[in-house]
């Protein structure tokens, strides 16, 4: 079984802001993925059975697509969806950089109230993962860590954006 990796950031938002920039499609090019990639492709239909289908290109103008399949919707507190790459069709692909990727993973974001702060929780495991991908999953975690931590960094820019009068 996989190792599930798991990353929290304290927010300094309050939870119904921190919920709409995830659910709410015209704020999702603004914060996510990796420092210095944008968004030039986002299709969200946020409910259960929806997908947020997207494509980033990053600061070294390579082209990635993804999907999130939504499975779970807790108003505004939890999102669990299963996760993978994919074409500007919207059909599931491998990891551009690896094929022993897992082809889905799982992941659940939390928010939880910290009086005016929100506690993020983000965990993510491989989903009908093969040994071999789940190993691969397993020793990513510190390269998830940073790119997951860029990404944190850049959604906080964003929400003290958002919060500025």
């Amino acid at each position: 079984m996989s190792t599930p990796f798991k990353i929290q950031r304290l927010l300094k938002a309050p939870r119904q802001l921190v919920w709409d920039v995830y659910s709410q499609a015209q704020h999702l090019p603004h914060w996510f993925g990796p420092k210095g990639s944008t968004m030039p492709f986002c299709d969200l239909d946020f409910r259960v059975g929806g997908t947020f289908h997207y494509s980033m290109k990053t600061a070294e103008g390579m082209e990635l697509w993804g999907k999130w399949l939504i499975r779970e919707i807790v108003e505004p507190e939890k999102i669990a969806l299963i996760q993978c790459f994919s074409d500007p069709q919207g059909n599931v692909t491998r990891n551009p950089w690896t094929s022993t990727w897992p082809l889905y993973t799982h992941s659940v974001t939390t928010l939880q109230e910290q009086g005016d702060s929100t506690l993020l929780t983000i965990e993510w495991a491989a989903h009908e993962a093969t040994a071999e991908e789940q190993a691969m999953f397993d020793a990513s975690h510190a390269s998830m860590t940073q790119g997951w931590s860029g990404n944190l960094d850049v959604l906080e820019s964003y929400l003290a954006l958002l919060q500025t009068p």
